[in-house]
């Protein structure tokens, strides 16, 4: 379920490394989930700077709203403006059409401090009891 290309914060968050420092990032499944229907997300523009773990905007569901956390600090190069008008698109798709922001990462090694896909699922299971 969860993508082995691609490494997961323990906020929920997925980065997966593109070309050079490029990283493509949303939310997992698991939090798609737990969020249910997906109404708005509040994003920051590109070009705002984001550090490791820190806030960088918000997605509003049926249930509740829910930060979101840079799983990586650096530039913000690509905003999906698809989500704009198609939120459902990271509940339909986490982890191809619903992806939330491209980053220009700073530090690649920041990429060692999250979780593989079988880490990720190991701590799912953790938290789940």
């Amino acid at each position: 379920m969860n993508p082995a290309d691609r490494k997961y914060s323990k906020e929920h968050e997925w980065i997966k490394l593109e070309d050079g420092s490029r990283g493509l990032m949303g939310i997992t499944h698991y939090a798609q989930d737990q969020l249910g229907d997906v109404v708005y997300l509040d994003l920051p523009p590109v070009g705002t700077r984001l550090a490791q773990l820190a806030k960088l905007g918000e997605v509003e569901s049926v249930k509740a709203v829910s930060d979101i956390f840079s799983p990586v600090s650096g530039e913000i190069v690509e905003v999906n403006q698809e989500l704009t008008d198609h939120p459902e698109l990271v509940n339909e798709d986490p982890y191809d059409k619903g992806w939330i922001l491209s980053i220009e990462i700073q530090d690649v090694s920041e990429l060692d401090n999250l979780l593989t896909a079988d880490e990720y699922k190991a701590y799912l299971g953790e938290i789940a009891h």
